[in-house]
């Protein structure tokens, strides 16, 4: 059985418990002529070896490491990108012999020393989230089902996350998380969503406890919405596209109209995100973004959360169009009309869509301020 030399995030030991399943025994060590680097343009940030002459890479000592625990700390990494090397480690003042999953950084693909204690108080929580996701699925989801799932287990995480900020409590109750009991998970489906079964049991408003109840919930994402509008035109942007619930459901006219929106990525902030999705999807830059309300899709059953914002843009009639991106399989065409002919929309049920129901509402209450101010 082989020892292993890890370094950079896997030296931190609650992530470490995750990817092994157990405890394990480590002990510090370090790696010489090379030093730990972060790499850039990573969902959550992940480590790399780049060789630097003089330099002692810190990481941790694992004896004896049985078969299992290697095939686990491989799923974990999505492969061992440049396999597993033998190198000489020292461990305590003693060179041993151990084999290291040699990722490794050239200059210009680094991004600085990795710095583990900011690391751990702005991304282990995180890190650790999606861990858990990941290695659930070890054994029973293959490698490269889960490399390509691996960008949104991480934005799920990451919406966990933005679940922390939480939302006032003066007229409902301030019962929080901790009296509510998970009595038993279920085996569910594991995808681009996650279908969650599970069992559970809580505090009811007479301070007695439930019964156990059995229920099943769709773990979704943190999205960004964006209802373009110009004050001084009175107009708002619309974007119409082809919905995969309406084809489920049998609607013969399954296009509907539509705040731009996207899913949040992880590390993103939900105002980054509504930038990104009016260029993307409308092909607008905002000169301002409004915050406009936080909500819940339909909280019976979905975790799936929207932050929503108001964009104050130009708009023209040039602003019609098609737009979308190819990769993205996104088909959108633009709508540029006035905020009353958007109200009358409502009115006859062609707008049929909440969040866009919504948004327009908040803009007819703000509607003459911004105005005023435009």
């Amino acid at each position: 059985m082989p020892n292993l030399f890890l370094f950079g995030t896997l030296c931190h030991p609650p992530l470490l418990e995750i990817v092994f399943g157990r405890p394990v025994e480590a002990r510090p060590a370090t790696l010489t002529d090379h030093a730990v680097v972060t790499l850039p343009d990573r969902a959550v940030p992940a480590t790399a070896l780049r060789a630097v002459p003089g330099e002692q890479a810190p990481g941790v000592f694992l004896r004896d490491l049985p078969n299992e625990d290697l095939a686990r700390l491989e799923y974990y990494l999505g492969g061992f990108d440049n396999g597993l090397r033998e190198m000489t480690v020292s461990v305590e003042g003693t060179s041993r012999s151990a084999m290291v999953a040699c990722r490794k950084a050239t200059p210009e693909h680094g991004d600085g020393p990795f710095d583990p204690e900011a690391w751990a108080r702005g991304w282990a929580v995180l890190a650790c989230q999606a861990a858990r996701e990941i290695m659930a699925q070890f054994g029973s989801t293959d490698l490269e089902t889960m490399n390509q799932l691996r960008p949104f287990v991480t934005s799920r995480a990451w919406a966990q996350q933005l679940a922390q900020d939480g939302a006032p409590h003066e007229l409902r109750s301030d019962r929080g998380l901790d009296t509510v009991e998970i009595v038993r998970e279920r085996p569910g489906f594991e995808g681009f969503f996650r279908l969650r079964a599970f069992d559970l049991r809580h505090r009811r408003f007479d301070g007695t406890m439930s019964e156990t109840i059995s229920r099943e919930g769709f773990i979704a994402y943190d999205a960004a919405l964006v209802l373009p509008y110009d004050p001084a035109t009175d107009r708002v942007l619309l974007i119409e596209q082809l919905r995969y619930g309406p084809v489920l459901r049998g609607d013969p006219f399954p296009l509907v109209l539509e705040p731009a929106a996207g899913l949040i990525d992880s590390g993103e902030t939900p105002e980054t995100c509504a930038l990104r999705e009016a260029e993307e999807e409308a092909g607008l830059k905002l000169r301002e973004l409004r915050p406009m309300v936080k909500i819940y899709a339909s909280p019976g059953y979905t975790t799936e959360f929207f932050h929503c914002f108001l964009g104050l843009c130009d708009l023209s009639e040039d602003d019609n169009g098609l737009a979308g991106l190819d990769e993205e399989h996104e088909d959108i065409r633009n709508h540029v009309i006035s905020f009353d002919r958007a109200m009358e929309l409502i009115d006859s049920g062609e707008i049929n869509v909440g969040p866009l129901v919504m948004m327009l509402f908040w803009l007819a209450r703000h509607r003459e301020e911004l105005r005023r101010n435009a």
